[in-house]
């Protein structure tokens, strides 16, 4: 039998990770728009259907990457390394109960209501949360297996894999760096970026010019400035990384803030 490659080993983790996150979105949106009525006692029902789907989720795409990173570092040495076992921490990356941050979609629900909003529209709004706490605390299952596994297995640098979904200029222009294992990927809500091992002793930064270059143009309108060289503005100056409350290290605008932890929890 054929050894597959390190890039079909890759198609595979990635198409067997979307596969996970597409069914969990999926019941989280039947669950959510399938309620009668949303008083505090049919939430409490929500979120104890919700939550466990989402950990049975997180702990499917850890156990995923593992495998992925295992398999994807036996093609590239010739030898056999077998997956990191998955911690259960994986599931609790935010720090904060499932149970609160599944009520937070009630809570967008309600505050639309006291603005007047329709129920349609309010309820599309508490949908549309929903729907990116899931998608944040798949991600967040993904990068931490991804650094304890790298981590397990001696990588010395990993690289952002853009998944041809959803790609955000900020996912883009950090698909062209180079990350130390041992770190967190900086993530951001709605991104779903893979990763893959760089060749040991990789040491340009900067890994595809050719895809910086070709941001120029989003770039200038974006800053007012471009260079196709990447050189001005500084894309260093523009996007960087924030230690955000919950979900960890976060890509982000220079001039963009975080909201607080009131501000995440209401």
């Amino acid at each position: 039998m054929a050894t597959a490659t390190a890039e079909q080993v890759l198609v595979g983790y990635d198409s067997a990770v979307a596969l996970v996150r597409a069914r969990v979105q999926m019941y989280a949106d039947l669950v959510w728009s399938g309620s009668s009525s949303y008083h505090d006692s049919d939430v409490d029902r929500i979120v104890a259907q919700i939550a466990p789907k989402v950990q049975a989720g997180q702990l499917q795409i850890a156990n995923l990457t593992s495998a992925y990173i295992a398999s994807a570092a036996s093609v590239r040495r010739g030898e056999r390394i077998m997956p990191v076992p998955v911690n259960p921490e994986v599931t609790r990356g935010r720090g904060v109960p499932a149970i609160e941050v599944y009520r937070r979609p009630a809570k967008t629900l309600y505050r639309e209501l006291s603005k007047g909003k329709t129920f349609d529209v309010a309820l599309a709004a508490g949908a549309s949360r929903l729907g990116d706490l899931v998608m944040m605390d798949l991600q967040m299952a993904k990068v931490r297996q991804a650094s304890a596994s790298y981590s397990a297995t001696g990588a010395q640098f990993y690289g952002r894999v853009l998944t041809g979904l959803k790609n955000c200029a900020l996912c883009v222009i950090a698909s062209t760096q180079r990350y130390r294992s041992g770190d967190l990927m900086p993530i951001h809500p709605g991104c779903n970026c893979g990763v893959k091992e760089l060749e040991d002793g990789a040491e340009e930064q900067t890994l595809d010019l050719d895809l910086l270059r070709d941001t120029h143009e989003q770039v200038e309108k974006f800053g007012g400035a471009s260079d196709s060289g990447g050189r001005a503005p500084d894309y260093r100056q523009m996007i960087v990384t924030r230690e955000h409350g919950e979900y960890g290290p976060t890509l982000t605008w220079r001039d963009q803030k975080f909201t607080g932890p009131d501000d995440l929890a209401a």
